[in-house]
C-alpha cells in the first residue's frame, strides 16, 4: 500500500477509535466533533473530509463497532470441531469480545434508546450479520445430525441467549454489582462467568 494511503487509513482508524470512545461516553447529542479533533490532534475540517458530517462519523463508528464482532466470529475456525465444543467456543469468544469492547455495548444501548434510528441507515449491517447466523446454523445442523443437539431451537434463539448474557454483564455491571456486592472486573469473576455461559448454552442445547 502506498505511504499516503497508509497514512489515510491510519488517520481514519484513529478518528474512529477516539470517536467511538466519545460517542459511547457522551451519546450522539453530547459528543462534540471539536473534542474528537482535539484528542486526535487533527481538525474538524479533516474529520468532515473523511466522514462528511458528525452524523456520518457516528454512522461509521456504529458500523465499525458491529464489524468488529462479526470479524471476530469469522476468524473462529470451528468448521471441523465437535459441535458441542464449537458452540462453547463461540459463546466464549462473544463473551471475550464484549468484555474487551465495552464501548460497543454502550453504543448499542444508546442506539436502542433512540429506537435504532441510526442503525437503520446502515444497510451493510444486515449483510454483515449473515455469516454469524450461518456459522450457528452450521454448528446446530452438525449437532442435530450427530444426535447431541435438540431440534426445537434455531440459530437466532442461540444468538439471543449468548448475546443477552454477554451484554447484561457489561451494561448492568455497576448496578448489579452494587446490589449484590460483586466486582465484574475481577479476573476470577470474569473467568467464572465465561465458564458459566459455556455450560448454560451447552446444557440447554443438549437437554432432552
Amino acid at each position: 500500500m502506498p505511504p499516503k494511503l497508509r497514512d489515510a487509513d491510519r488517520t481514519r482508524a484513529e478518528l474512529l477509535a477516539v470517536a467511538t470512545e466519545v460517542f459511547a461516553s457522551e451519546g450522539y447529542s453530547g459528543a462534540r466533533v471539536d473534542d474528537i479533533a482535539e484528542r486526535t490532534r487533527t481538525t474538524k475540517r479533516m474529520i468532515y473530509y473523511y466522514f462528511t458530517s458528525k452524523e456520518g462519523l457516528y454512522l461509521a463508528v456504529l458500523e465499525n463497532a458491529y464489524r468488529g464482532i462479526r470479524e471476530a466470529e469469522s476468524r473462529l475456525d470451528v468448521g471441523h470441531a465437535d459441535p458441542v465444543e464449537a458452540v462453547r467456543r463461540l459463546a466464549e469468544l462473544t463473551f471475550d469480545h464484549h468484555v474487551s469492547h465495552e464501548d460497543f455495548i454502550r453504543l448499542v444501548a444508546i442506539e436502542n434508546i433512540h429506537r435504532g434510528e441510526s442503525i437503520r441507515r446502515i444497510d451493510q449491517l444486515r449483510s454483515l450479520a449473515q455469516p454469524a447466523k450461518s456459522l450457528l446454523d452450521d454448528i446446530l445442523e452438525r449437532g442435530r445430525a450427530a444426535g447431541v443437539f435438540r431440534d426445537d431451537v434455531d440459530a437466532i434463539d442461540v444468538h439471543l441467549v449468548i448475546s443477552s448474557y454477554c451484554v447484561f454483564q457489561i451494561a448492568n455491571k455497576h448496578t448489579f454489582g452494587y446490589l449484590f456486592d460483586l466486582d465484574f472486573d475481577d479476573p476470577a469473576r470474569r473467568s467464572h462467568m465465561r465458564s458459566v455461559l459455556g455450560d448454560v448454552v451447552v446444557a440447554w442445547l443438549t437437554a432432552r
